[in-house]
């Protein structure tokens, strides 16, 4: 389907710009949101009429969005989640979780859409997303997860946690002398260090 556009789409083009789409994202998205006309003869000359008005529109968008990048670069989007022994979160950190932490801490209203993130949070560390306050203004962001403030507090002082093994054999030491009632045997390094 031909489309004229009313306002400026990532990936799609400006405003003003004739584009082809697919039929069903035009009539589902585009059309019934004002993103886009129908390409007509008439919708193009209306358009014309209405160019200046749409544009300073987009212009006033895009000055609000800029007024609130500082809030969102300074939000510390730290984030307390449960998980696993290896770092793995029983769950994920989605964008609308990213979304709806940005509404409380830098009340800045942004959808789950604007947050650009490749894939959910799946694990504990440190992560890079970009959040596009508008198609011109994109504000690139540090998410923090982890399982305690202290586990944050780390991270953010650049620090690198470490799951696994160690941890493991530590909760396997302590567990052995409740259950049998003998000591637990030092593994290699440690008693090799005792020496």
């Amino acid at each position: 389907m031909k489309i004229i556009l009313t306002e400026k789409i990532t990936h799609l083009g400006n405003i003003g710009d004739t584009v082809e789409v697919k039929t069903g994202f035009a009539r589902n998205y585009l059309l019934p949101n004002g993103k886009a006309m129908r390409w007509t003869r008439e919708n193009v000359a209306l358009f014309e009429a209405k160019k200046a008005e749409l544009t300073a529109r987009q212009e006033a968008a895009k000055a609000a969005a800029e007024a609130h990048v500082d809030a969102v670069k300074n939000a510390k989007l730290h984030m307390i989640r449960q998980a696993g022994d290896t770092g793995q979160l029983y769950g994920s950190v989605s964008t609308r979780d990213i979304a709806r932490m940005l509404k409380e801490i830098a009340n800045v209203n942004v959808e789950s859409s604007q947050v650009l993130l490749g894939s959910p949070i799946k694990s504990i560390g440190a992560f890079d997303t970009k959040i596009a306050l508008h198609p011109d203004v994109v504000v690139p962001v540090k998410v923090y997860v982890a399982q305690t403030q202290d586990e944050i507090d780390a991270l953010v002082a650049g620090k690198v946690l470490t799951f696994g093994t160690k941890k493991v054999e530590e909760e396997v030491a302590e567990e052995k002398p409740a259950a049998d009632e003998k000591p637990a045997e030092q593994p290699a390094e440690k008693a090799a260090d005792a020496e």
